[in-house]
């Protein structure tokens, strides 16, 4: 916090439980401006323009997020699965949607969102799934090799692809 003199809210920043409520609240924000903006894009060209556009947005902000999660964990370069398993806990949407990773083997695990903010507010609607497999195809490549350029990525299933229940979309990983 660079502001401290001058932050109203110091005195309550003790709590653990103010903190992660400020992380859920400040994911959620981005992921709304995150939606608003493909919304916007969608309405003013069209849905596969707007995926084209987020999938090049998609392609400079994972490494990003990738390499700043690195640092702030002080991940090594060649960390493997075990450095992508710490750092997909703290991707920004781990914060507002559910997921899991199951280990399936040495170096291999198999990540999956099993509640998704937004899958889950198009169902609310009774839409149909977004069909985000193109943005995750970059989105989940692009993140892991930053974490460590030996991971592979495999997608078991993402949307517009069919998917059980429990989960929306999920990522393989290995070396």
């Amino acid at each position: 916090m660079k502001n401290k003199k001058h932050n109203p809210v110091l005195p309550e920043l003790h709590r653990c439980e103010f903190f992660l409520d400020l992380m859920e609240d400040m994911a959620k924000r981005w992921l709304a401006h995150d939606g608003l903006w493909f919304q916007a894009v969608e309405k003013e060209y069209g849905m596969d323009a707007a995926i084209k556009m987020d999938v090049m947005a998609w392609e400079v902000f994972s490494p990003l997020e990738a390499e700043r999660i690195k640092k702030f964990l002080k991940l090594p370069r060649n960390g493997g699965i075990p450095a992508l398993k710490k750092a997909l806990w703290l991707r920004l949407y781990a914060f507002v949607n559910q997921q899991e990773i199951i280990d399936t083997g040495e170096n291999k695990i198999v990540f999956r969102m099993n509640d998704c903010r937004v899958q889950a507010a198009r169902k609310r609607k009774n839409l149909p799934d977004f069909p985000c497999k193109p943005v995750g195809l970059v989105e989940y490549t692009r993140f892991a090799e930053t974490i460590d350029p030996r991971i592979k990525t495999r997608c078991v299933a993402c949307p517009p692809d069919e998917h059980p229940p429990e989960y929306y979309c999920a990522w393989e990983f290995w070396i």
